[in-house]
């Protein structure tokens, strides 16, 4: 309780010094909407807002979903071939220092104007932070426990499936928050790139017609998109590892 307390707090002192800062002679409206402005925009707009927010929301699961088992296929490959893993892993690195603004009118060439391009977009962002911390759990499981499943006769996929998969499930999860919160950050940007409806192209549209509360409507609803889904993969968490709130009690 103290804690929602102290969070409540911050965002109401937060929200005081945005609204004190919109309220100064020397900022312009067309720079910085006030929350008051932004809770006028939800009212007259909240349909529009909602409505491309589902479509975002959409392209944000889907995409996250596409980059889970992605890496899950990629991370448990690497860490059972140490070749692959080898070869793979500069490749994985090196795909990050590509701009996403780079390849996302790319991928709307590749796969036009649909769901495509924004799917790609978010896999490709979401995979890295996936891929990479799954690996590091499965080669940090105890050794001990890697060799009591060898003197009892379990096979590699054995070893794997019983052991090593539950104990890097704390990793998977930490990758999954990760990429929950840059994933709808992959979604604008595929929307930008060219897309018909979208929390990311209504605020493209807004910054080009001067619809500043709007604009900020958006990017409000753009966080709150990224702060439940951080929570939803958090709880799910929670479910599936429930042993590792027992550990750090």
């Amino acid at each position: 309780m103290r804690r929602r307390l102290m969070t409540l707090g911050l965002v109401a002192l937060a929200v005081a010094a945005w609204q004190g800062a919109a309220s100064l002679e020397s900022v312009d409206d067309l720079t910085l909407a006030s929350p008051v402005e932004v809770v006028e925009a939800f009212g007259d707009d909240g349909g529009l807002l909602l409505d491309n927010a589902w479509v975002t929301l959409v392209e944000v699961l889907l995409g996250l979903a596409l980059s889970v088992a992605a890496g899950l296929v990629a991370a448990v490959s690497m860490h059972l071939m140490g070749a692959l893993r080898d070869a793979a892993y500069p490749l994985l690195i090196a795909s990050q220092a590509v701009p996403v603004v780079v390849l996302a009118p790319i991928f709307v060439l590749a796969f036009g104007y649909g769901i495509g391009p924004k799917l790609a977009i978010v896999a490709l962002i979401c995979f890295f932070p996936v891929t990479v911390n799954l690996l590091d759990g499965l080669r940090s499981v105890d050794r001990d426990l890697l060799r009591l499943m060898r003197s009892m006769g379990a096979s590699r996929l054995q070893t794997l499936w019983k052991v090593e998969l539950p104990a890097s499930l704390p990793f998977l999860f930490s990758g999954m928050r990760i990429a929950a919160t840059v994933s709808v950050i992959g979604a604008v940007f595929g929307e930008w790139a060219g897309a018909d409806e979208g929390l990311g192209r209504l605020v493209l549209l807004g910054l080009n017609q001067l619809q500043t509360p709007r604009v900020y409507a958006g990017i409000v609803l753009l966080a709150a998109m990224a702060v439940g889904l951080f929570a939803l993969v958090s709880l799910a968490e929670r479910l599936a590892v429930p042993w590792k709130g027992e550990q750090t009690t």
